[in-house]
């Protein structure tokens, strides 16, 4: 299927992990010109041997229109995106190492999903904050309920592209968008992005309501006081209501909670069954996001004066080593309250 945006773009996606070979599938069916950096040699070198990924998402053919590289040269010479896909703990790093090669009408997509341990900014604004003294960067942050395997398959899925500008959030739809992959825009940016980064953490909690042994009824009060949760913290942070009950909110946070795919949810689960979290993460090849945005949630909860009794319980059961089954007891035994 052709571009809906005609003639194909340059795309540069930074990233070689599930998420990013997804996105470079997605582009490339697209028919734009992809290249994909990768950090290690292995991975780009595995791809042009076999047009696969040797790490993630290993059974998906990578399409020959991208283009594996190890060099930030030449993935971003006269891109017209720049798709960011690493690890929110890494962000600044790449951004740094991008800046010199970024062109200023290049198009800056976030498809990381975390808030920045320490500063704890968003992704949009680490870019920002580390562009912005050489130019000001045209940020879209991308976000909503998506696992990489299946956006690969081809599964129907739709997430949202949100920009203080509606001219790039445009511009990401129409370029980006299949009969596949629907893209909504919005103008609502924080909110998109605390809604991608928090429901991470509340995907902890459901993985160890299911280790725990417990049935249906926890997991749902877990998705539904874990969405009163990001609500509460989102708007205080500039976020709307309307964007947390759609698919950067309610929308990746039940995908997230109930998907078998879910990185987090297992770590969750692991934890429920009593394993330790260092044990769990070593055995794990890629990065379950939620368990070091916990901490920066928690932070940001306590700094702004907001209830946020899952993550606190979370906090408490990845950085305090209290037992699964302690956390769940508490959470059960607050004062009761309207809801």
């Amino acid at each position: 299927m052709s571009s809906p945006g005609g003639e194909g773009k340059r795309v540069a996606i930074i990233g070689a992990g599930s998420w990013g070979t997804a996105l470079s599938i997605v582009a490339a069916r697209n028919k734009h010109r992809v290249r994909l950096w990768a950090r290690e040699e292995s991975v780009a070198q595995g791809i042009r041997r076999t047009r696969k990924n040797p790490f993630y998402l290993t059974e998906f053919e990578i399409p020959g229109n991208v283009t594996p590289t190890t060099r930030l040269a030449e993935a971003l010479d006269e891109a017209d995106y720049c798709i960011t896909v690493v690890p929110s703990h890494a962000m600044r790093e790449v951004a740094l190492e991008i800046r010199e090669y970024l062109g200023r009408d290049t198009v800056v997509i976030t498809a990381s999903k975390g808030i920045e341990n320490g500063s704890l900014m968003r992704m949009s604004e680490v870019i920002s904050a580390t562009i912005g003294p050489k130019f000001e960067p045209r940020i879209v942050a991308l976000s909503g309920p998506s696992f990489a395997r299946e956006v690969a398959q081809g599964e129907p899925t739709a997430i949202v592209a949100a920009s203080s500008s509606t001219e790039w959030a445009r511009q990401v739809q129409i370029e980006f968008s299949s009969q596949v992959f629907r893209i909504y825009t919005n103008n609502d940016v924080a909110g998109v992005e605390l809604g991608g980064a928090i429901k991470n953490v509340v995907a902890i909690a459901a993985g160890v309501v299911r280790g725990l042994g417990f049935g249906y009824n926890a997991a749902a009060a877990i998705v539904t006081r874990g969405l009163a949760e990001m609500t509460r913290l989102a708007i205080a942070l500039g976020g709307r209501v309307e964007t947390l009950a759609g698919l950067a909110g309610l929308g990746d946070l039940v995908l997230t909670c109930t998907g078998d795919l879910s990185r987090n949810r297992r770590v969750g689960i692991e934890l429920g069954k009593g394993r330790k979290l260092a044990d769990i993460l070593a055995d794990m090849i890629e990065v379950a996001e939620g368990v070091k945005t916990t901490k920066a949630v928690y932070d940001l909860g306590r700094r702004l004066n907001i209830d946020m009794p899952i993550t606190a319980g979370i906090h408490a059961l990845l950085y305090e080593d209290k037992p699964a089954l302690e956390a769940a007891a508490e959470l059960m035994d607050r004062p009761l309250k309207k809801e």
